[in-house]
């Protein structure tokens, strides 16, 4: 059974993340998207907020599981028996971050872990979870960014709706 793990803070998730794990459902048996607990990160949602979200915009995915963790991506992917990671790409500008990383857990998971690229679909190369909370807070339409559910949580975080 081919497993991939999806690592992210999500925070919030956005259609470029959904896109990007509906895509890697297809191409693998089952699909972990783990919720990173970032130190170096203050989030606007909670960990539990991030994994709710995720888990109602995924629920007729059967092969998508939704997991948190904290540390480094390699431990959790030893500690689950995972070889792949997927990483999506917006623009060239990401691919230089994402290779350096792709090189890093390669290296310190002595040749086991993978990374598999997906390019985000073109409708989605703007999108990133900072300019999706910019504009909520500016009380801007998220609606083409986001699920209605995300939606409502961000305009509630900031007050608006």
């Amino acid at each position: 059974m081919k497993v991939a793990v999806y690592p992210g803070s999500f925070d919030p998730v956005t259609y470029g993340h959904l896109d990007i794990i509906k895509r890697a459902s297809l191409m693998f048996d089952e699909v972990i998207v783990a919720v990173m607990c970032n130190s170096a990160k203050t989030p606007l949602f909670t960990l539990d907020e991030r994994v709710k979200m995720l888990e109602e915009s995924l629920k007729d995915l059967d092969n998508v599981r939704i997991e948190s963790f904290d540390g480094l991506l390699i431990d959790y992917c030893n500690k689950e028996n995972i070889h792949i990671v997927i990483r999506g790409l917006r623009a060239i500008t990401d691919f230089e971050y994402e290779l350096q990383i792709a090189q890093t857990n390669k290296e310190l998971s002595h040749n086991k872990v993978d990374t598999v690229f997906l390019t985000t679909s073109l409708i989605y190369s703007y999108l990133s979870s900072s300019v999706v909370k910019e504009i909520a807070s500016y009380n801007g339409d998220i609606t083409p960014c986001v699920p209605e559910s995300v939606a409502d949580r961000l305009y509630k975080k900031f007050g608006h709706k």
